[in-house]
């Protein structure tokens, strides 16, 4: 408990002190996200907002972490330093959206595997060489659609931020009643960091993270359920929980996925004004409204996810198949609430 407080006051202190120089340095660099038809935001805003969570959460980890879990934090930061620097060339324009895509985020993934961060799902159920294979694959897959999801979820002034440190608060409770001080410490750490950004964040924000500090945060959430192993919890209910307390974004993705593909867009090629935030906005809720609601959203499935570790089997599942039942009619009711649609481009001949 002692190293978790620790590490989340130094993240919260450091971010959000170090935001400040930062969104100077932003400034004088011109790293700057201008307005456009698909942004909300009136005026030039800062970028660089990653860089101040990142040194948030290496300053904590690396003054509370235990020499024991060195090693394998080795492998999660040089992942999330990847991640973090792809960010940054991508805000600056450097980068096709497919290079993080394609490339970025399966490297990332890939130092996790080797660093040993990896899913255990499929041995679980049937230990052997196949089943590391598989669970090798799957890790790749999460960890690339996770800081996919995060990447185009941070589109409205202090979502993203507080959305993740929700998520991590709950990684955190659930690590520290298993034991896991690696996984309690990091959760601890970007909860602080998240939090410590979102002071300048949260609208009207003063600086926008980017996708360096929205790609940084999905990666750590991906990582922090890979690594997550709650041992007063079934093994056929432990998978749930990842899928609840990341439930927000998730959802997020797959709406504007399912939304774009059925109007004949690329869904992570079309930035636009019609992801769930956006569509709660213009029924009334507002900007703040729209993000207070999906922090609620976030907190009310952490809360199920705790407290799913503590029903049977049956129960946790009939619960998930009334969630599922639930997605599809959530998609149709927020699929006729207003937003902006994207025009399709013309082809070119």
């Amino acid at each position: 408990m002692t190293s978790g407080l620790m590490a989340f006051a130094i993240a919260l202190a450091a971010s959000s002190f170090l935001t400040l120089p930062v969104r100077e340095l932003a400034l004088w660099t011109g790293l700057v996200d201008h307005p456009g038809p698909r942004k909300v935001h009136a005026a030039p805003m800062p970028l660089l907002g990653g860089l101040a969570i990142y040194c948030g959460i290496a300053l904590a980890v690396l003054v509370v972490m235990e020499p024991s879990a060195r090693s394998q934090m080795i492998g999660i930061f040089l992942g999330a330093t990847l991640i973090g620097a792809v960010g940054i060339l991508d805000d600056a324009g450097m980068l096709h959206h497919q290079v993080k895509l394609f490339l970025g985020m399966p490297s990332a993934a890939l130092i996790l595997v080797a660093s040993g961060v990896r899913s255990e799902f499929f041995e679980t159920f049937r230990p052997g060489s196949y089943a590391v294979m598989a669970d090798v694959a799957l890790t790749i897959f999460w960890v690339v659609a996770i800081t996919a999801s995060f990447s185009i979820f941070d589109h409205m002034d202090g979502l993203c931020a507080g959305v993740a440190a929700i998520a991590s608060f709950i990684f955190a409770v659930y690590a520290y009643r298993s034991g896991q001080s690696l996984v309690t410490t990091l959760g601890a750490a970007v909860m602080g960091a998240a939090l410590g950004f979102l002071l300048w964040n949260f609208k009207p924000a003063k600086i926008f993270m980017g996708d360096a500090g929205a790609m940084l945060l999905g990666f750590l959430m991906a990582t922090l359920s890979v690594k997550l192993r709650p041992v007063a919890v079934h093994h056929r209910i432990s998978w749930m929980l990842p899928l609840l307390i990341l439930a927000v974004p998730i959802f997020d993705t797959t709406l504007v996925t399912i939304s774009r593909s059925r109007r004949g867009l690329v869904p992570f090629a079309t930035p636009g004004k019609d992801h769930t935030a956006h569509r709660l906005s213009n029924c009334g809720l507002g900007q703040r409204g729209a993000v207070l609601c999906l922090y609620i959203a976030g907190g009310v499935f952490g809360i199920l996810a705790l407290l799913l570790g503590k029903v049977p089997v049956g129960t946790a599942y009939a619960i998930a198949g009334i969630l599922l039942i639930a997605l599809p009619a959530a998609v149709f009711l927020l699929e006729c609430a207003p937003y902006e649609r994207q025009q399709r481009k013309a082809p070119t001949h």
